[in-house]
């Protein structure tokens, strides 16, 4: 499959600081791609970097087998949506929109037909007669990412571009990238802190921490098989336990991820437990039991019978849920 983006050995230094860290990664053509972590990770400046708004220190990039040393930001075939979206406000949305084929030197008419084809595009016919100010945050992000599209990137860059919308307006916009990137075909790379975006949307996460990329590989993947205590306690919730508890419980000596949702109350067999705490979250109880001095956490379905608070009761899950991890960071 071809590379749609390779960083080869990339750092990105600001004196002392390294914001990224010998960085190796694939990017497929076509793939939606989620690079996930937390604030000053190096997500955001590797979105840079492929953007040219910053160059390496060290190390190249490429952008569709092109060496993009050199290149300004105007000429690499890529564009970007900002968390901002940075719409000019003297202009109509129509004139935002194509703002990009002006500078190209399009005719009017061409680019006035094709910035309406791009509003249709992200489902807002008829509004490129408005000003960017009367549109909500929702609608401000479509003429966001039809500015974007209109110039055909073949890499789409996406920097947090729905952290300003409220939770269901975001969960409805995840669900419109999704099927836009689909019908398009093109790459999408999307920067994002929020661990279910990544896992909701990307075909495959980058997961970085501190300039360095932890693992990279499906939601599932990530999810379910985490590498090391970072990518298992930053990527949804998990029980991270340690060395000593793993070699009681399954007779190996290393550190290993068990997902809350995964342990369940059982009459016999599975583990000794005493239930410490519990609260309420509607189709689920938030459960925390103690095993020998090891706090559990689990996600109890809320039609299960729930014993009290201090009570001894047995838990157990599935061994192929014990996921064992190879790095211990």
């Amino acid at each position: 499959m071809t590379s749609a983006v390779s960083f080869i050995n990339v750092s990105r230094h600001y004196g002392e600081i390294r914001a990224v860290d010998g960085l190796d990664l694939e990017i497929r053509e076509g793939e939606f791609f989620a690079l996930l972590g937390p604030s000053g990770s190096g997500k955001t400046t590797s979105l840079r970097l492929i953007a040219g708004f910053e160059r390496p220190t060290t190390g190249h990039i490429e952008i569709f087998g092109e060496r993009a040393e050199g290149i300004p930001p105007y000429r690499r075939n890529v564009n970007t949506v900002f968390q901002d979206y940075a719409l000019f406000p003297h202009l109509s949305v129509i004139d935002n929109v194509a703002y990009g084929l002006k500078m190209k030197g399009v005719s009017k008419n061409e680019r006035r037909a094709t910035a309406e084809e791009m509003l249709e595009l992200v489902k807002l016919p008829g509004y490129g007669d408005r000003s960017p100010a009367k549109l909500s945050g929702g609608q401000r992000q479509r003429v966001a990412l039809a500015r974007a599209l209109v110039n055909k990137p073949k890499v789409l860059l996406l920097d947090e571009p729905l952290g300003a919308l409220d939770l269901k307006l975001r969960e409805q916009m995840q669900e419109e990238l999704k099927d836009l990137q689909k019908r398009l075909g093109i790459t999408f790379v999307f920067v994002t802190h929020d661990q279910g975006e990544a896992l909701s949307m990307a075909d495959r996460i980058a997961v970085f921490d501190s300039g360095r990329i932890r693992q990279v590989g499906t939601p599932e993947d990530i999810y379910r098989k985490p590498r090391s205590r970072f990518v298992a306690d930053f990527v949804g919730s998990s029980n991270v336990l340690p060395p000593e508890f793993t070699e009681r419980v399954a007779g190996e000596r290393c550190w290993s991820s068990l997902r809350p949702e995964a342990v369940r109350l059982v009459k016999s067999g599975g583990h000794e437990a005493t239930l410490v705490s519990s609260s309420y979250l509607g189709s689920q109880y938030r459960c925390v039991f103690d095993v020998g001095g090891r706090e559990i956490n689990a996600l109890i379905p809320a039609g299960a019978k729930l014993p009290a608070e201090g009570d001894e009761v047995r838990i157990s899950w599935n061994k192929s849920d014990l996921h064992l991890m190879e790095d211990e960071a």
